[in-house]
């Protein structure tokens, strides 16, 4: 996305599915240090070959990137890749896991499914290889405290994805602004987005989804989307911020872009609008949109704004885990392949083709940054120092946050008042948690 910090990384998108009951327990893995009897690792030279559950690798080359160069660098490993349509992905690992398919380790589309995975005994406990190979969990931004539940950590951060905010340069000099910097407020946001509109272009664009206004209300990582103890009163400045722009005309109205079905890759594309926050998945769509003469526009990225009180560089986002299935009896192997795709050497795979790495270090994002099309600045815009998930990853988060979806629209469309429709969702949510 309690995800009080993944001290972060938009994109796009995401949910829950129902975990069934499976067999094995956490806590079962054991560390490379000390195999287990039947467990076989990567340095004893014996020929090992992990199955491995992706989704859409075709058309996504970052997964077999980071896999090919770990069996370059281990050849007594194989490692076969089970790729499964995005569609289908968390349903079909779920009924792989309940029936005891021979699949070694996994990646979790849908991250805030991994408590239910741990809860039931699939996911193995890489607490004590961790320790044994000294990993740095500091190292992922804060996003590897989201898949620890009970002091047991259960997967690490393959990639990630955090808002940042597109601006359209050529607005901004025709307006004689400078550019936005990568340590300002959601007030310096606001007031830029006035001075932007004008000549039939809008100073701002904020898309319908509830996250693009209740995001930056956990931006923080003092409170989550299930927070509804305190009758959501941390929403209440940002919804306060988005109607009166709205009211002022300096972003479309949430009813016009709704009922014109109105995507928010498009107005920017046209160069309609000023700026955007969204998730970093839409540099390479912009960059492949100019890239085919689809759009002109001439556009730069920077960090999203932050709270007052909030240091720059605290973001938003969600991440991309790899877990060990807790009945493989190749944990030791299955670990090397884990430590690789999610250390150092799988993050330069994975910026290679623009995809931001969990442990998205320096090298990481300077490789992102130099790739054709992006503009000059993405480094600096890229660097967090905390991102939060935009959805916890606790039990019954899918379902509160479709509830927060639906109400969201009320705010919007101004049918009740921010206090009314706030006190709604916190009774909601609280029966959804506590039925």
């Amino acid at each position: 996305m309690k995800m009080k910090r993944i001290a972060a990384l938009g994109v796009s998108a995401m949910m829950a599915a129902s975990v069934l009951t499976a067999c094995g327990g956490p806590g079962s893995s054991t560390p490379a240090s000390t195999p287990a009897s039947g467990s076989t690792g990567g340095s004893t030279g014996e020929e090992i070959t992990l199955k491995v559950a992706t989704w859409d690798n075709t058309s996504n080359p970052s997964v077999q990137n980071a896999v090919d160069a770990f069996m370059a660098a281990n050849p007594n490993i194989k490692v076969e890749l089970m790729d499964i349509p995005s569609a289908d992905y968390t349903t079909k690992l779920t009924t792989m896991l309940n029936g005891g398919a021979d699949m070694d380790a996994f990646f979790v589309k849908d991250a805030d499914t991994t408590k239910s995975l741990a809860d039931k005994g699939q996911l193995a406990d890489l607490t004590e290889y961790i320790s044994a190979d000294g990993v740095d969990l500091a190292a992922y931004n804060g996003l590897a405290e989201n898949f620890n539940y009970d002091g047991k950590q259960y997967g690490l951060p393959a990639r990630t994805d955090y808002y940042v905010m597109f601006y359209n340069k050529d607005m901004f000099d025709a307006k004689g602004m400078e550019y936005p910097s990568n340590d300002w407020t959601w007030a310096d946001f606001e007031e830029m987005a006035k001075q932007l509109t004008g000549d039939g272009k809008y100073g701002a664009f904020i898309h319908t989804w509830q996250a693009c206004v209740m995001n930056w209300a956990v931006q923080d990582g003092k409170h989550t989307i299930m927070d509804y103890e305190t009758g959501y009163d941390f929403f209440k400045p940002y919804y306060e911020m988005v109607l009166r722009m709205q009211d002022e005309g300096s972003i479309q109205s949430y009813g016009e872009l709704k009922s014109a079905n109105i995507h928010y890759s498009g107005p920017f594309a046209q160069g309609t609008v000023g700026m955007m926050p969204m998730g970093t998945w839409y540099m390479a769509t912009i960059i492949e949109a100019v890239k085919n003469g689809e759009s002109t526009v001439n556009w730069g990225v920077a960090t999203i704004p932050h709270p007052e009180g909030v240091e720059a560089g605290w973001t938003v986002g969600s991440a991309t885990p790899m877990c060990i299935n807790a009945n493989t009896d190749k944990k030791d192997a299955a670990w090397e392949l884990v430590k690789f795709v999610t250390g150092e050497e799988g993050a330069a795979e994975y910026a290679k083709v623009g995809a931001i790495p969990g442990r998205a270090d320096d090298a990481a994002i300077a490789e992102i940054a130099a790739m054709e099309g992006m503009p000059e600045g993405t480094a600096e815009a890229l660097k967090v120092t905390n991102i939060s998930l935009d959805r916890p990853i606790v039990d019954k988060v899918a379902d509160v946050n479709q509830m927060l979806g639906e109400q969201h629209s009320l705010i919007m469309l101004e049918q009740d008042t921010i206090d009314n429709v706030l006190a709604s969702m916190a009774e909601q949510a609280e029966a959804i948690i506590n039925g």
